[in-house]
This record gives structure tokens, sequence and C-alpha cells, in this order.
């Protein structure tokens, strides 16, 4: 079991339990969603293997986890709203445990835990399911089965996954049923985060701020990348984080200008901006934290008008953000943005500007990503990117400038909530200001 250990009953975890009444919650709203008759099926991650007999650490399926609050492998979800048996209208499946489980791999939740996790009432051992499965597609009256899997824009799925393997025996398993889809059902539901969700990735980015402070401390010339690294996830654990949200980017000189850039194994020099893409996790949500610094803790003149150019940008980006705008029509706002300050640094000028190839504007040499994501239980959470900002929803707000014949890259970025007149700041406390930096960098 990862992250929690029960003991008498009494709840000892890593990370402050999430009240059950939120996957009750979520439940509901899954159910409404439902047509007439409908099965829906959930199953956990599969352990991924490395070599021999290794094995890469366990990640619960997400969707799952905001469903029942468990994290633990080979669990299964089976929703029936119009089962005829009220106790088989939620049904949690798990892997029942043995001495030698216990011995080898420690405590597996008991069905008493799991009920008490999860608000779900029926806890079977995964040995039932086909059973139960079986009699809700045959006596029960189901006609429509909901089946997941990965649907993000960005997904590029590999390998096979326990939900590929599930869709293909089912299908062969019970063929004339109606399939339906329910990734864009749990994509729309887990966009709008509740009280209880904000709550845990506030937590996540108040760990990250006692991180970055840690860092500032720490930062100087001829520090390793990955030494700074180990401050982070020192600061991350001993505050209840399992860890990093993401793998960590920390870029010093020009690599601040390599958007993905996980070496993390050079020396910051004298001179160079340090750029620190880092976020904890807590509880299973993410923080998403960016800031750049200078190494010496100084930055150059040239440094600093880039790094003020920036941060004007994403301020004015934060003012976009309401209920109601659309995602792609926000992020050409703040390219036009972004085109004024790269004038005002003379990167770009306006004559170019009117000769250029529409199709390949001049600012994106210079700023070339989205200028955010949304942001959950997955670092690039479910959401759909066309549909309007609402309520609730948590997004990311990166804008950046990369120089790579100065081999100077700046990002900044936070994390906020969508409000009825504007955003909520989650990294309102994290050191942002030029100034502020320098003076946290040069305290002893």
């Amino acid at each position: 079991m990862t992250g929690f250990l029960f003991l008498s009953k009494i709840i000892f975890m890593r990370y402050k339990q999430i009240n059950k009444s939120l996957f009750v919650n979520n439940r509901k709203r899954l159910a409404s969603e439902l047509k007439p008759g409908s099965v829906a099926v959930f199953n956990s991650n599969d352990i991924m293997p490395t070599n021999a007999d290794g094995t890469m650490r366990f990640r619960q399926n997400s969707d799952l986890f905001y469903l029942t609050g468990v994290d633990q492998e080979e669990t299964i979800l089976l929703l029936f709203p119009d089962h005829p048996e009220k106790k088989f209208r939620e049904v949690l499946f798990l892997r029942e445990t043995s001495e030698l489980i216990a011995t080898w791999e420690g405590h597996k939740l008991t069905k008493d835990e799991a009920r008490a996790l999860s608000g779900i009432e029926t806890i079977l051992w995964t040995t039932d399911f086909h059973r139960v499965l079986n009699t809700a597609l045959t006596m029960g009256g189901a006609e429509f089965i909901y089946l997941n899997t990965n649907e993000h824009y960005r997904a590029e799925v590999a390998v096979e996954t326990r939900d590929s393997r599930f869709i293909q025996w089912c299908r062969e398993k019970y063929p004339l049923h109606k399939y339906e889809r329910v990734a864009p059902i749990m994509s729309k539901l887990r966009a709008v985060k509740s009280k209880e969700e904000l709550d845990q990735m506030q937590a996540a980015c108040d760990i990250t701020n006692k991180a970055f402070r840690r860092v500032l401390r720490f930062v100087k010339p001829g520090v390793k990348e990955y030494e700074i690294e180990a401050e982070f996830i020192h600061e991350f654990l001993r505050n209840g984080s399992r860890g990093f949200a993401y793998e960590p980017i920390i870029a010093s000189g020009a690599n601040s200008c390599v958007l993905h850039y996980v070496e993390n194994n050079k020396a910051c020099k004298a001179g160079d901006v340090l750029l620190l893409d880092v976020g904890a996790e807590y509880g299973n949500y993410n923080a998403d934290m960016t800031r750049t610094i200078p190494v010496n803790g100084k930055f150059t003149k040239r440094q600093k008008d880039v790094y003020d150019a920036v941060l004007r940008i994403k301020r004015a980006a934060m003012k976009l953000l309401k209920p109601g705008v659309l995602y792609y029509d926000y992020h050409k706002e703040v390219q036009k943005i972004t085109e004024a300050e790269l004038i005002r640094l003379k990167l770009i000028d306006k004559a170019d500007i009117k000769n250029q190839n529409p199709a390949k504007p001049l600012f994106m040499k210079y700023f070339m990503h989205g200028t955010g994501h949304h942001l959950g239980l997955d670092v690039h959470d479910t959401g759909n990117m066309y549909s309007k900002m609402q309520l609730g929803m948590v997004w990311t707000v990166e804008p950046g400038i990369y120089i790579k014949e100065e081999g100077l890259g700046v990002r900044l970025e936070n994390n906020v909530v969508i409000e009825k007149n504007g955003v909520r700041d989650l990294m309102k406390n994290i050191p942002i200001e030029a100034e502020e930096i320098e003076d946290l960098m040069n305290s002893k």
C-alpha cells in the first residue's frame, strides 16, 4: 500500500486523509452522466516492469483514485446505478492479501479499511469480479458498458495497459452489448475541482514554496544541477510529499532554453541563470511551478530586463483568465503581449513583423510553447482545451522567453483557480519578484 497504513482503525498517512464524501460525490456525478442500464468499469494501473525482477514505483490510475480514494494495485471499481439489488450498484474489488504478501510487501487494505476510504459498502476480492460482472450483464439488465482508456490529447501510449487488455477481453466475452467511452465524461468531471481537491493542491503548492525557499539559500556558482534536485526532494519528503509531481527540470545556462531538459548534470556557473521547473505531489494531487534565478544571486541588467518582461506577460495573462474564456483565444492574446515585449527587448522589430510569414510568426523563435494547461491528479490534467473555462478549474500560467544565441531562457509559472471575477493564485506566497529572489539568495 502506498502512502498510508491502518492500525486498529486509526489511519496513519503521509498526507492528510481526504474525506470519503469527495469520492461518494464524484461517483454520484458520474452516475448522473451514464445512460440508463449502464455498467462502468475502472481498473487500476499495472505495476510496470523494469529489468530482471525489478518494477517501477506504482502509480494509481487517476480516474480510479478520483472515484474511490484507493491507492492500491489490482483494484477494480464496478458501477451499475440501475442494478436491481442496491448492494451491487457500487462494488469495489481488492486484491486479497495473505501472510506471505504481508511479509514481503507490507499491509494491504482490508475490506473495512477500503470501505472507510471510499464510502463504498460492497467490498469484494478480485476473484469475485468476473462472477459479479457476468451477473450484471446477463441477469441485471445492463445494456451499455462504459470502458475506460487514456484519451488525453497528448498521450502516446506505446505499451499495452490493463485497460486495453480488459477492453479486448470484454468485447470478446460480451460482443452484443453496446459499448461507450467513459473518458470524455471523466475528463469533464475532473476538470472542475472541488474544495477538497483544491485543498490538496494548495498543500502541494505550499510544499513547493518551502522547497524553493530552501533552494534559494543553497544555490551558488559551482553547485551541480542534481545537487539542487536533491535539495528539492529533501524538502518535499520531509513535508509529507511522495516526491516530484513530474521529472524535474533544473536547467542552468544554455540548458534554460531546452524546454524539457531533465539531465540535471551540469555545474551552475556564475553569470548564468538557472531555470527551475518543479512541483511537489501531495495526496496524488500536483503542483507545477517554474522560477528562473541568477546562479550568483544577482541578475545582470539584460537578464533582469528579460525576467521583468516575462513577469509582465504572466501578470497580464492572469488578468485575462475568467469563466467563459476559450484557451486558444487567451493564448493568442498572450502571444500578442509577448510580441510587444520582444520588440521592447529589441529581439524583433515592427518592420520585420509586417513582412513575417503569418504561418510562422517571428515571436515563435522566442516563445514556442503554450501558455498553460489543466492541472490536478495529472500534471497535464484531463480537460477539453476547446471548452470554455469554468469556475473551479485549475490552470497553469507559464509564459517564457528563450534567447538561444544568448544562452538565456526565462520562464515563470504559477497555478491558478478560475473564480467568478478572475483567478485565485495558489502560488501567491512563492517569491517571484526579481528583487525578492536576489534578497533571499543573499540573506544569511
